[in-house]
């Protein structure tokens, strides 16, 4: 029996240096493939607005699509930890609203939820969802769901003070109950200064090499999503070139009627092909 990965797991590697990794996936298939390949913990990132649904930004991803795309995930995974980002808007100051929100989150396969920020709010629904048996990951540095408080895809903590007041925040979320923290878009040095005042690991994502591990976007460093590419990401396939030439030479021979080719087709015995040769044609 495969043994699936858990928080307790998280923090062991964590404590004996192991670096944890970390992947979107956003499908069946895409998580027994993460999964297959080793991969610690997946992420069903809100992401998917703008790789999978075509959205702008991830604000415009709702806690239906979370739901659906978590489900898929959940059926393909067997040993990755799986978290579910709380989508927009889906953490309010009723704690209970948000606590049933993270709720349905882990009904619909996740182990763990993902909760941006650091705010009065989030401080207490992390609470309330640790206090209720539901695993949190914190996010802090750039959180894309603050977009436009923020002004912009910005670098975070790049000064002192600023890095003071993200590790400020990290302790908060530690003390609320997260069991780990994704630092994003933060100079390697605060995030550094940030991991090593931690007791539980940080995950960075553009946050350089000394965090207990990272984690990107699948679309991103297959070259599936191909839009843009973040500093950050190393690109270790180039999924769409493969894509458009698969299809250009299945669309090439269709047209010259190369597919379908005898291998790929059906036929009837001799004695239905005969029934249907000497059959008459009659219009209906």
């Amino acid at each position: 029996m495969i043994k699936k990965i858990s928080v307790n797991t998280i923090q062991k590697m964590k404590d004996s240096g192991e670096k944890i990794s970390m992947i979107t996936a956003y499908d069946c298939s895409m998580a027994k493939y993460v999964d297959e390949a080793g991969i610690d913990m997946i992420l069903v990132g809100d992401s998917l607005a703008m790789v999978i649904l075509g959205y702008d930004s991830t604000c415009s991803v709702g806690m239906d699509e979370m739901k659906i795309f978590t489900k898929a995930v959940a059926r393909g995974s067997k040993r990755s930890m799986i978290v579910a980002d709380m989508p927009f808007m889906s953490v309010t100051p009723d704690i209970s609203q948000s606590l049933l929100n993270a709720g349905e989150l882990i009904r619909s396969g996740a182990s763990a939820v993902k909760i941006e920020g650091a705010s009065d709010s989030v401080i207490e629904t992390i609470k309330a969802c640790v206090n209720s048996g539901i695993p949190v990951c914190a996010h802090l540095g750039f959180t894309p769901q603050f977009l436009n408080t923020i002004g912009g895809y910005n670098v975070q903590a790049k000064t002192f003070e600023a890095t003071q007041k993200l590790l400020e925040e990290a302790l908060k979320v530690q003390e609320a109950g997260a069991f780990c923290v994704v630092l994003e878009m933060v100079p390697e040095e605060s995030a550094t200064y940030v991991t090593e005042r931690l007791r539980v690991p940080t995950i960075g994502i553009g946050a350089g090499r000394y965090t207990s591990g990272q984690v990107l976007v699948s679309d991103d460093i297959l070259g599936k999503y191909s839009e843009f590419k973040p500093k950050f990401v190393r690109r270790y396939a180039d999924m769409k070139a493969l894509i458009v030439e698969g299809v250009r030479a299945y669309n090439n021979d269709v047209k010259s009627g190369a597919f379908p080719s005898d291998e790929e087709i059906f036929h009837v015995d001799d004695e239905c092909k005969a029934q249907l040769n000497s059959s008459k044609y009659i219009k209906v």
